[in-house]
């Protein structure tokens, strides 16, 4: 049986990685494109031993 989750805890990860296109898949590409712009910009760390993030699946968030 399939189940499906509608939030993901995660670091950030590196740029063109698999794990990157895991997040975007989950939180959409330009809340996530936005996301990193203020990761970087606040001096957030990456990586495994970096900072976290909650996203919420941008799907659910439709849902009426």
């Amino acid at each position: 049986r399939f189940h499906m989750v509608d939030a993901l805890l995660t670091n950030f990860h590196l740029p063109e990685s698999t794990l990157l296109m895991l997040v975007c898949a989950m939180g959409g590409r330009e809340r996530m494109l936005a996301a990193y712009e203020h990761a970087v910009a606040e001096r957030y760390h990456f990586f495994s031993y970096g900072d976290a993030m909650f996203i919420r699946n941008v799907a659910e968030e439709a849902r009426p």
